[in-house]
């Protein structure tokens, strides 16, 4: 994938905004779906966030629930009980009291649990997660 901090070439941004505009309803593209375009299109995931941002469409069902979610916004919550592996690894991750959202992801690929698992120990733990890997946040 190219570089975050590059402008994407006009023939990606075209590429992308036809991508979200045959994948979103009522001008909202999932997480998901939006790390799909990122994929198919050999783009950033931060490149598909700003396209978004640009076409003034939000992005719902954040895969770490902490956005995007009916009724409440997010659907994360706090785990008081965070497993010593998980704890050990958010906190070997963790630099001023956050981590990333991708090493929020790389925790729960390494020690196979689901995103949400990793962000309700986080929540928990009151480790913020910052910043999005679409820039949500």
């Amino acid at each position: 994938m190219k570089p975050d901090n590059n402008p994407d070439p006009i023939e990606n941004i075209s590429r992308i905004q036809q991508a979200i505009s045959q994948q979103a309803i009522n001008q909202k593209l999932g997480c998901v779906a939006a790390f799909e375009i990122a994929a198919q299109l050999n783009v950033s995931p931060k490149a598909v966030g700003r396209t978004l941002d640009q076409m003034n469409y939000r992005i719902t069902h954040c895969q770490l629930g902490l956005f995007g979610h009916s009724p409440e916004k997010k659907i994360v919550a706090p785990d008081k009980a965070v497993d010593l592996r998980l704890k050990t690894a958010i906190e070997a991750a963790a630099a001023d009291g956050r981590i990333s959202c991708l090493k929020a992801w790389d925790i729960a690929a390494a020690l196979q649990l689901p995103k949400l698992a990793v962000s309700n120990a986080c929540e928990g733990l009151e480790m913020r997660i910052k910043p999005c890997q679409l820039g949500a946040f």
